[in-house]
């Protein structure tokens, strides 16, 4: 028995020493890692506070915060063996660092500031967030505690006060390898404000257009409200940084502060959260030109002008132009090529690449006016390496949550082809009578029956898909209306806010009115048709000019209805966009908006080709 209990002490002893060689060579290697730049979080006390700035280039003082890895390194026998040691919490005697492969958060507890650099360029910070109470105030953090720390994830619960008071606000912070932080407020902390310069603020759409908030544009305003959609983009000012935040379903409310300066350009100080005690999430995107501003000058009309920016990397880069008077975006295609729009007919697409080249094709169609901002939101032969604010809002707010708000089923073309591939190529009136043109001028309409009555049937189809889309636009104007009304009444103070609103709604209904005559009815669609097909019966010398007389009142009907339906496509998305715009120093109408922009967004859901292609 001693013997046996010998051996099992010494086996114990190897035991411990095994382990602690173990323990020491994986640490080393996770600080190898570390210094080559790894993605693993490390948590750093700087042991001596920041005074009036923060450096973060001499780290000579700086002690790492050990994990629970490291743990056993600095006291091996007693870490699984000891319960008295659980529980214990790091004490820190400066300042907190947060750091991964993409950022630096700097918690500077004597300023009740979190700050967020980008490891890219660390010499600047980036944007910091306070309480939304103590925004201003003379604040500090009391405390800030480690919730978790693993090498892959880290969180700290801190709580900010009020250097006059005694109320406390906390919050916890988390991180992962990923850019993106986590803030999830405490009950009592009603709201957050992400400080830094915003050059522009953005609330993307998937169905519609982008709403994009210039502080230039509001010279005698201090506060813009605005709708608060689950995304906001803030392009910061360089070029070289895109702030990225999300946020889950709530009641929160969003309001961008700008500053007092005189400098120019003015900016957006911060952006305001007031939240119902659910997480934002925000992300800093970081390269060179990572979004840019062109000045769209007269000299660019009428040519094709290569613009002094490149792309960093390729993505679905998109801008906002002028076309038929409502602001369009525009995706950059991978060459120059010609469009055809309902309204306002043909000419060059406005933007493209070619190869490392931008270039800028205006016209009286799509005029040179304003600035055009290039920005991206989602993937498009993106490398893996790269993240898009559409990748940080799929991570943070989960697959079903955006699958709503991206919406790939409502931006899908709806087909006004009878036969699919099968059917005349272009099957619109203009398509199907050209191409039933070439059988009567061949002699051949009775030999070839079968061909003209099919391509005549493909046009009944198409005009009554097209009167279907225009009746829809006409209900979604009657619905508005009403809504608008009702409003109104319930909201008196409103009422120049929805008469503006009513008067866009209005011109729907007014264009239908005035194309009313020219697109004619279903019926006398049906009585084309069997005056087309009845000429396939025999041959006659004069069917061919019966034909034409025909084809014209096809086009004519065709025409009227591509006009319209166009028409009647581009109104609600200006609606969608003066919502959005209109409600900006209205806070009460921020919620009127945002229900008249799910509204339009619903309705606008699979518009046909000959109102937008499916890209918006």
């Amino acid at each position: 028995m001693k013997f046996g209990r010998g051996i099992s002490d010494f086996g114990l002893f190897l035991c411990k020493i095994v382990l602690i060689i173990l323990l020491v060579t994986s640490t080393g290697v996770s600080r190898a890692q570390r210094k080559e730049g790894t993605a693993n979080i490390l948590i750093w006390d700087t042991l001596s506070p920041f005074v009036n700035t923060v450096d973060l280039r001499d780290r000579s003082k700086w002690k790492p915060v050990p994990t629970d890895l490291l743990t056993l390194e600095l006291d091996p026998s007693a870490a699984f063996s000891d319960p008295g040691y659980y529980g214990r919490e790091y004490t820190f005697r400066g300042d907190v660092i947060v750091e991964n492969e993409h950022l630096i958060a700097v918690f500077w507890l004597g300023k009740a500031r979190v700050a967020i650099y980008t490891k890219a360029d660390s010499n600047e910070k980036r944007i910091e967030f306070v309480p939304l109470q103590l925004k201003g105030a003379p604040a500090r953090i009391t405390s800030c505690s480690i919730l978790q720390n693993t090498g892959d994830e880290a969180a700290l619960e801190i709580s900010f006060s009020a250097r006059k008071t005694r109320e406390n606000l906390s919050a916890i912070v988390s991180f992962s390898k990923s850019e993106i932080v986590e803030i999830k407020p405490a009950e009592s902390m009603k709201g957050i404000s992400l400080l830094g310069p915003v050059e522009y603020g953005i609330v993307p759409s998937f169905i519609g257009d982008d709403l994009i908030f210039n502080p230039r544009e509001y010279p005698s305003m201090n506060r813009l409200c605005i709708p608060s959609e689950n995304l906001f983009l803030g392009l910061l000012k360089g070029g070289n940084n895109v702030l990225v935040v999300t946020w889950p379903e709530g009641k929160q409310q969003m309001k961008l502060v700008l500053d007092n300066e005189q400098a120019e350009p003015r900016l957006i100080e911060s952006v305001d959260f007031s939240n119902d005690g659910k997480s934002i999430y925000l992300a800093i995107l970081s390269a060179p030109g990572i979004w840019h501003k062109e000045q769209l000058l007269p000299s660019y009309l009428e040519r094709d002008v290569a613009i002094n920016w490149k792309r960093p990397f390729p993505a679905k880069w998109i801008t906002q132009l002028y076309e038929a008077g409502v602001k369009t975006t525009f995706t950059f295609r991978e060459s120059r090529d010609n469009i055809w729009r309902g309204v306002i007919g043909r000419y060059t697409y406005p933007v493209w690449f070619g190869g490392e080249k931008v270039f800028y094709r205006l016209s009286k169609k799509i005029p040179p006016k304003g600035e055009s901002l290039i920005y991206f939101l989602e993937r498009r032969d993106t490398p893996v390496s790269v993240s898009t604010p559409v990748d940080i809002m799929k991570e943070t707010l989960g697959r079903q949550t955006c699958e709503a708000i991206l919406d790939l089923e409502g931006r899908k073309l709806r087909s006004h082809h009878r036969r699919g591939g099968a059917g005349v190529r272009r099957a619109a009136t203009c398509g199907c009578t050209e191409a039933i043109q070439v059988v009567f001028e061949a002699g051949q309409e009775v030999e070839k029956k079968e061909y003209v009555e099919g391509a005549v049937d493909d046009m009944v189809f198409f005009v009554t898909r097209h009167v279907e889309r225009i009746n829809e636009y006409q209900d979604f104007a009657r619905e508005m209306m009403n809504f608008l009304n009702l409003n109104r009444q319930s909201n008196p103070d409103m009422k120049s806010f929805i008469d503006n609103m009513e008067a866009i709604t209005q011109e729907i209904l007014q264009e239908y009115n005035r194309q009313r005559e020219n697109m004619k009815t279903l019926e006398y669609a049906d009585e084309l048709a069997h005056k087309t097909k009845a000429l396939t019966q025999k041959k006659d010398p004069g069917n061919l000019s019966a034909y034409m007389d025909l084809s014209g009142k096809w086009r004519g009907m065709g025409g009227a209805q591509d006009e319209l339906i166009a028409k009647s496509h581009s109104l609600p998305r200006k609606l969608f966009q003066e919502a959005g715009y209109s409600c900006v120093n209205r806070p009460q109408a921020v919620e009127i908006a945002q229900e008249i922009r799910r509204r339009c967004r619903r309705c606008l859901r699979n518009p046909d080709g000959y109102e937008i292609w499916p890209d918006y």
